[in-house]
């Protein structure tokens, strides 16, 4: 007797110049998520429904194939820009892609890119103010383009919740698990790239991903103010500003913000904040003195306490185990 499940939808666009590889690969692994998903009999387990978005000229990507068919039509859980091969699209096929990502991005959908993907993503406006990484012969072209995105290409991929970039043209197998790690857990993704033999970080498969948050709750007034602090990384906020922004008075917005999110506000920050540490711990030398004071602690004991609450490790010993240079850490596959 089969078991019913939910369906999470992802979208992968397909623009002039796309990697047809990466969209074929992506469908792929997706699908043999789905086996290993499978052999667990869970209902609590969604399928992921792979479908392709096709750009055309100015209008917006239109759906031309899923992996299969299901009764309702829902938001999609997440949007995926693979690299382009050929340059990006006319400034006219733009124009139609970015309105469509963005309502997406609203809607509640996680936004994925590989590679030159960040150039796409960045004609929205939706990287502005946030960290990001692409192939490392185009830092200097994004930094001049969109002056207004903090690049990072010494990072294999930025996580950064509702929005994650990919640094290399064959990253999207690192993109594609770190979904399937939110979307069915730490296990499925470690079974996924046993089976296609890639590599998998260890870090994510022991202590989870950075922050994940739910997006597709379909409360638009705290969509917006989980989007806000993703922009702002939760640093310097207050309840009484997040409900302002939700346009929601104080009590009502905590009542709905955790049945939305599952966390109060406050453990909201809290996971957001700690995702964030957890990157500048793997991917710099900075004290952690300092991480703390940059994600929003003045406190470091505090900062070290919510760490080892959230992650199981302290600081310091995380950074000795998937920092740079660690022993423990796998070695980054240059595509």
């Amino acid at each position: 007797m089969s078991v019913e499940r939910a369906v999470a939808d992802i979208g992968v666009l397909i623009y002039p110049g796309a990697q047809m590889a990466a969209v074929h690969g992506l469908t792929d692994l997706f699908e043999v998520a789905n086996r290993m998903a499978d052999e667990q009999q869970s209902s609590q387990l969604p399928r992921l429904r792979v479908s392709h978005w096709q750009v055309d000229a100015q209008c917006e990507p239109q759906r031309v194939f899923e992996t299969f068919a299901s009764d309702g039509e829902g938001p999609l859980a997440a949007v995926l820009i693979p690299p382009s091969l050929m340059g990006l699209p006319g400034t006219e096929a733009m124009d139609g892609l970015s309105r469509w990502v963005l309502a997406q991005h609203g809607a509640g959908a996680t936004i994925g890119t590989v590679c030159l993907g960040a150039f796409v993503l960045a004609q929205t406006g939706l990287l502005d103010g946030r960290a990001a990484t692409t192939h490392w012969s185009q830092a200097s072209p994004l930094s001049e383009r969109f002056p207004n995105i903090k690049v990072n290409v010494d990072k294999p991929i930025i996580d950064d919740g509702d929005i994650i970039t990919t640094a290399g043209l064959m990253a999207w197998s690192d993109l594609g698990l770190r979904l399937v790690s939110r979307l069915l857990g730490p296990g499925i993704a470690s079974r996924t790239a046993r089976f296609l033999v890639i590599e998998h970080s260890e870090s994510e498969q022991e202590y989870g991903s950075n922050f994940a948050p739910i997006l597709n709750h379909g409360d638009a007034p705290v969509l917006k103010v989980q989007h806000w602090l993703q922009s702002v990384g939760a640093v310097d906020v207050s309840v009484d500003e997040m409900a302002r922004r939700a346009g929601l008075e104080e009590r009502t917005f905590l009542r709905r913000f955790r049945a939305a999110t599952g966390l109060r506000p406050t453990e909201y920050c809290q996971h957001l904040r700690v995702g964030k540490a957890r990157e500048m711990l793997e991917f710099t030398t900075s004290t952690v003195d300092h991480i703390a004071w940059t994600v929003g602690y003045q406190d470091p004991a505090a900062f070290r306490s919510t760490f080892r609450k959230v992650t199981g490790l302290a600081p310091s010993e995380y950074r000795s185990k998937y920092g740079v240079g660690s022993q423990g850490r796998h070695p980054v596959v240059e595509s």
